[in-house]
């Protein structure tokens, strides 16, 4: 490599410190080595210089400075991936389209669907993305991410300039995202912000995370409860005014008011009895208002699942047009 490289930081190595990115990226790179251009301010972030324990975050570009062969082998091309479309899979996915130009593809992305692959998954978003392509010229790229049991608003860039522009517009807080959710309980107050810091815990548990203002890295919800049946349960608004890994469903646990059906982080305090009453996740990203460089913005929104839409029947719930946040610092 004997130029200077700039890339991106995926969802999928958000989170990750800046030398463990570099081991998996370019395993040949030793850590003294690795120290040293950052020393010397030749390994960046966002422009700026920055330490070995630099935790990154999606969208972010890092300076990977020219590097010798033996350094650099790894950044060589992997083989291509067998990619074998679910072609049934496929359909459903082309058939949940929400909006397509030339730039943006959205899609309407259903409970249980990874967006990317992980240990024994090959069933996921970024494997059909083949079949997504439609009239344009390029595979699309993923830009954000939900989790693998929250449905609604997926956004995905047709193009290499676009992902440019999309990355910077989450990475710098462009895109304002509103969440529908239904809490086992009540909140109090009926609308609040929830500021608490979250880390991943240590060990082999798979991606769960904790409040910790110790080592924490700061996170920011804002909510506002739409309707509530007694004390029982409630419908739920929520702006992620950070993006932190599962941010929404720890902070709504963490005030005392689980996601319904979030067993991962409320245990039996998330489920609820009741003949038709999915126990699945509910937590589905509604809308999302994206402001384009030409100045425009363009505003998507997700109708809910199915078994969020027979909540809504059993609860009685109404489907509000228009966000409680709106006016709102």
């Amino acid at each position: 490599m004997s130029a200077v490289e700039t890339r991106l930081v995926t969802a999928e190595d958000a989170e990750t410190r800046l030398d463990r990115w570099f081991r998996k990226h370019f395993p040949a790179l030793s850590h003294g080595r690795l120290e040293k251009l950052l020393r010397t301010g030749q390994v960046r972030v966002d422009g700026k210089r920055v330490k070995a324990s630099q935790r990154l975050e999606e969208g972010q570009a890092i300076r990977v400075p020219p590097l010798g062969d033996a350094e650099a082998q790894a950044t060589a091309p992997r083989p291509p991936m067998n990619r074998r479309v679910d072609e049934k899979l496929a359909a459903a996915l082309r058939d949940a389209v929400l909006h397509r130009d030339s730039e943006l593809l959205v899609i309407n992305k259903p409970a249980g669907l990874a967006v990317q692959g992980g240990t024994n998954m090959t069933v996921h978003v970024d494997a059909l993305l083949d079949a997504l392509v439609f009239d344009g010229t390029e595979r699309p790229r993923l830009v954000h991410r939900l989790d693998k049991d929250t449905s609604g608003v997926l956004v995905l860039a047709r193009t290499a300039k676009a992902a440019r522009w999309l990355t910077a517009a989450f990475r710098e807080k462009d895109a304002e995202k509103l969440y529908w959710a239904v809490t086992a309980g009540v909140p109090k107050p009926y609308q609040g912000r929830v500021d608490l810091a979250l880390a991943k815990l240590p060990g082999k548990r798979g991606e769960k995370m904790d409040v910790d203002e110790d080592e924490g890295r700061r996170a920011i919800s804002d909510y506002a409860v739409i309707e509530a049946v007694g004390k029982q349960a409630a419908f739920v608004a929520l702006r992620p005014v950070t993006g932190r890994t599962h941010q929404l469903r720890v902070h709504m646990q963490a005030i005392g008011t689980p996601i319904l059906g979030d067993g991962k982080y409320g245990g039996a305090a998330a489920l609820l009895a009741g003949d038709g009453l999915s126990r699945k996740l509910h937590l589905h990203a509604r809308r999302i208002t994206l402001l384009r460089p030409n100045g425009k913005s363009v505003s998507i929104t997700a109708p809910l699942p199915p078994h969020m839409a027979q909540s809504w029947e059993f609860f009685g719930f109404s489907q509000p047009k228009d966000s409680p946040f709106e006016g709102l610092e």
